[in-house]
């Protein structure tokens, strides 16, 4: 035996032991790839409690997942609430990895010195109170690292641009990493990456703080989880598993513990800490807090790469929307379903590697299960954006028979005075964008109008203020919502033909819920 650095006896690297059969059952269970950190966490993991002491720890329900998000993933990313135990199941889940995992480097990078210090005594304790037979013995113990006898090792540091260069990392662990200096922040991730690309896992934590920095970053990277056809995948784009719980998930927490919390640090912290909603800067067409409660519905049925979100009733009108694309793999084509008078997103269809016929083939099949579904052409109706690429649309449909695809195809009224030859469909200028998102934003922000599709609400929260008009951030998409900006024009027509959606869609504009388009300079010169 040896002693720490607080008088704490520790177990001596080395020592031959005599264990008995329970005892060597505890440690096989411990030693259980699959759940063995589980097993180690309600059995063995002490805790300090701020009032009662030394508590074994008993995890609640969203804590469970935490860790097994930790041990499922490579890459793992949390935005959690505080105080809500992330840093000390952190200490335990490291704790039990180095021992019980030989040979690896667990890098503990906090944004402050404190920070990785408090890591550390929460490690130094979790160890400390495990019996012997548990708990490894330890060839090094300090107060900024622990090395075990099994050739693991437990290191902590404050973040900073050289943290960790030049280690080989099995597994970082970066704390309260949205709080860490934009500059520092980058640089850290730079240059920690491709050691991590070798074959090191990463646990991220942190609660929200700009929309802009690197956790934001790589946050949302991991939120897109679906693929070019829409389908929903486990981890993000770049890999990292997302995790993130509620608030009031904690026991200990109600509305009456909310209310108090506010009048103490006020609504817009709680939202950030206790919320973990980001501080957005930019402005994004639909209220960031609308945003924030949207969420997907479960797919009922794919054709193809259509996907549907409610079935077909016979009763109701449809209207899709085609906004088309070369098809060469660059921006996407993208179909948009919504039913009337209701206002309910129904199918979407997206892809960026079909040709123009092959998008027409798939608006036509789309028309042909409505009518099919609902027995009559009478209630479909359909239409394109007729741009540039547009036009390239029309010649197909053109060629392909405009009779052949079940509905009616919608064109936007020839304005009064329109010299130039007039196209079927819907060409969009700057003044009718902006009309189109006006009215988008109202119908979606008063419950008007309901969004299903996952992708679409992804980029929505990336469609932002640009200048004097509206578009996807840098990096980002929007066809999706072009597609849905041509359906709200299809219903502006459609309003002067059916007295039910007139009922329901005009008379929006005459409430004081109605907000009209921005108050931003539109040129007439198109």
């Amino acid at each position: 035996m040896s002693k720490s650095l607080d008088g704490v006896l520790t177990k001596k690297a080395n020592q031959r032991e005599a264990f008995t059969e329970a005892q060597l059952d505890e440690l096989a269970r411990c030693m259980n790839t699959k759940d063995g950190y589980l097993h180690f966490s309600k059995a063995f993991a002490f805790i300090q409690h701020p009032v009662q002491g030394k508590l074994l720890f008993d995890p609640y329900t969203y804590q469970v997942r935490l860790l097994a998000s930790y041990h499922s993933h490579r890459f793992n990313i949390n935005m959690l609430p505080r105080q809500t135990g992330k840093t000390t199941c952190a200490a335990i889940y490291l704790t039990w990895y180095a021992m019980f995992n030989p040979d690896q480097t667990i890098l503990i990078a906090a944004h402050k010195y404190t920070g990785a210090q408090e890591i550390m005594q929460r490690v130094r304790y979790v160890y400390e109170m495990c019996p012997d037979h548990i708990r490894a013995g330890v060839v090094n113990y300090n107060k900024g690292s622990i090395e075990f006898e099994n050739g693991s090792r437990i290191v902590s540091a404050t973040t900073t641009g050289n943290t960790g260069r030049g280690m080989s990392i099995s597994l970082l662990y970066c704390d309260e990493f949205a709080f860490v200096a934009p500059s520092i922040a980058d640089e850290f991730w730079t240059s920690i990456s491709p050691t991590l690309a070798t074959g090191g896992r990463a646990i991220i934590t942190s609660t929200p703080n700009s929309d802009e920095d690197t956790f934001a970053t790589i946050w949302k990277q991991a939120e897109q989880k679906f693929d070019e056809h829409g389908n929903e995948q486990e981890v993000g784009i770049n890999g990292f598993h997302s995790f993130t719980c509620a608030w009031d998930e904690h026991p200990d927490r109600d509305d009456n513990w909310k209310k108090a919390e506010i009048g103490r640090i006020g609504e817009e912290r709680f939202r950030r800490e206790y919320g973990c909603e980001f501080l957005v800067y930019d402005e994004t067409l639909i209220n960031s807090i609308k945003l924030a409660t949207m969420e997907p519905r479960k797919i009922i049925m794919n054709m193809g790469q259509t996907r549907w979100y409610r079935n077909i009733k016979k009763d109701a009108t449809y209207c899709i929307g085609l906004d088309p694309s070369m098809g060469t793999g660059g921006d996407f084509a993208a179909i948009q379903i919504f039913e009337l008078p209701t206002y309910k997103q129904v199918g979407e269809w997206r892809h960026n590697t079909t040709p123009i016929p092959g998008q027409i083939r798939i608006l036509k099949d789309i028309c042909d299960f409505i009518e099919k579904e609902t027995g009559s052409s009478n209630s479909i109706y359909w239409s394109v954006e007729n741009n540039a690429i547009g036009e390239a649309a029309l010649i197909v449909i053109q060629d392909f028979g405009e009779e052949n695809i079940p509905g009616l195809f919608v064109s936007e009224p020839i304005r009064k005075g329109h010299v130039r030859k007039f196209r079927k469909g819907f060409n969009t200028t700057h003044s009718s964008k902006i009309s189109a998102c006006s009215k988008l934003k109202t119908m979606i922000e008063n419950d008007k109008m309901e969004v299903n599709s996952g992708p679409l609400i992804s980029e929505l929260k990336g469609f932002v203020a640009t200048g004097t008009t509206y578009r996807a951030k840098p990096g980002e998409t929007d066809d999706l919502v072009s597609s849905i900006l041509l359906v709200i024009r299809i219903m502006g027509v459609l309003q002067d033909w059916d007295p039910r959606i007139y009922n329901t869609f005009k008379s929006i504009e005459d409430t004081e819920d109605y907000e009209p388009p921005m108050p931003i300079f539109i040129s007439t010169n198109y």
